[in-house]
């Protein structure tokens, strides 16, 4: 797919992760709606960068991805400020450090939240662009899991099987949204400067990074063109790419 002059709408475009991905899409000539749940100051403040250094059209919105009705009002606003819409990046999570072994830690609450946010919300984002993306004749949605998602580690049990659930519903979507829209998958492992990796603790960190064959943290720039990468293909759909320094295999 052609990415300059298309529009993107990037969940979690104001975090450390985020922010590479909408900056990767700007590059292409993607314009980008900068989506964020609480920080609307560095949200804006991101979308006028990207507007001044890649000369593009950008904006932010703020939107609660788990509630239905602030979905669709957001898809809605997104396709009115810039006409269209052909990606999506399901980009935005949560988490909260719980050993696997404290079960008495993995409250209902907890696990319900992540769920919310990792699973329904990107459910919920991708059912509404589909319709828009089927009448244009293309679509791309880009979902970012983790590498916890493929085996069992990470911040908690909760966290892994959120990130499970997206994978199969790359998947899944993919089957569902064919011809026009292709659906796809980033995993990422071990990543610096994000607000996922500063819920971990400390000995978390250092053993993901040690565990790792090239012995460091992943890249948010390796990932983000991965993501570009997905927006751009016409042929693959369905699948996900591990980027983690050389941890998981699968």
């Amino acid at each position: 797919m052609e990415l300059r002059g298309s529009v993107a709408l990037v969940t979690g475009g104001n975090g450390g992760l985020g922010q590479r991905i909408c900056h990767a899409l700007a590059r292409e000539g993607a314009h980008v709606a900068v989506v964020y749940a609480q920080s609307s100051e560095q949200a804006e403040g991101v979308a006028r960068e990207l507007a001044a250094r890649h000369q593009v059209d950008a904006a932010a919105f703020g939107c609660d991805i788990t509630d239905a009705a602030a979905v669709t009002a957001l898809v809605a606003a997104v396709t009115k400020r810039f006409g269209r819409l052909d990606i999506l990046v399901n980009d935005a999570a949560f988490n909260h450090a719980v050993p696997f072994q404290d079960l008495d830690s993995l409250t209902p609450a907890l696990w319900e939240k992540i769920m919310a946010v990792n699973l329904t919300g990107p459910m919920l984002l991708t059912k509404a662009v589909a319709p828009i993306m089927k009448a244009q004749g293309q679509g791309r949605v880009v979902n970012i899991s983790s590498v916890s998602g493929l085996a069992p580690v990470g911040s908690s049990i909760a966290y892994a099987v959120s990130k499970a659930g997206l994978i199969h519903l790359t998947k899944c979507m993919a089957v569902a949204l064919a011809p026009e829209t292709l659906v796809n998958c980033v995993a990422p492992g071990l990543l610096e400067g994000t607000r996922a990796t500063a819920n971990l603790r400390a000995e978390q960190i250092e053993r993901s990074a040690s565990g790792s064959l090239l012995k460091k943290a992943a890249d948010k720039e390796d990932c983000a063109e991965m993501v570009v990468t997905m927006c751009r293909t016409d042929t693959m759909t369905g699948q996900t790419v591990v980027i983690d320094a050389g941890r998981i295999f699968h």
